[in-house]
């Protein structure tokens, strides 16, 4: 199997449970937050929702540069438009994946802010970094529901509220 299949198919199994988890995700509590140091529900949900969508980046560049093309979440309004910016961002990290060879995951890719470096890798290990963000974003997502008194879907699964 390539490298990218294996990808893919990881890709495939988190935006399943990450697609259960955002679908949730009350639009009258889009400004709440747990905690005056924590991110609000809509930028926390919007941020799991684009999160794929970097795929592309790394696939297709050398670097990213938050100083040449500062980072500017989607505005969302209501569930209806963060599960579309899930699918679209889902959908081109998908036609990525299937379009990259091996070869090119093992080339290096920066995330930067000007000087300052944030990370160098390979292409791999940074696609492997954006998926492992998703899953930590979401499970944050998950303690934001939560602690609202919402029920969790089950990840890897069932979820406490599904055993009941």
């Amino acid at each position: 199997m390539k490298l990218t299949e294996i990808l893919l198919k990881e890709m495939e199994l988190e935006a399943t449970t990450t697609r259960k988890m955002l679908a949730i995700v009350p639009a009258e509590k889009l400004d709440w937050k747990p905690h005056e140091k924590s991110m609000n529900m809509q930028t926390l949900a919007t941020h799991v929702a684009e999160l794929l969508g970097m795929v592309k980046t790394v696939l297709t560049t050398n670097e990213f540069d938050f100083e040449k093309e500062p980072y500017n979440p989607t505005v969302i309004k209501n569930n209806a438009e963060l599960l579309a910016c899930f699918e679209k961002n889902t959908q081109d990290c998908k036609e990525s994946l299937k379009t990259a060879n091996d070869e090119s995951l093992w080339l290096n890719w920066t995330m930067r802010s000007g000087e300052s470096i944030f990370m160098t890798s390979s292409k791999y290990e940074a696609i492997r970094h954006m998926f492992c963000q998703v899953v930590h974003h979401r499970a944050q997502l998950g303690v934001f529901l939560r602690l609202l008194n919402i029920p969790i879907p089950g990840s890897y699964g069932p979820s406490a509220d599904e055993m009941t």
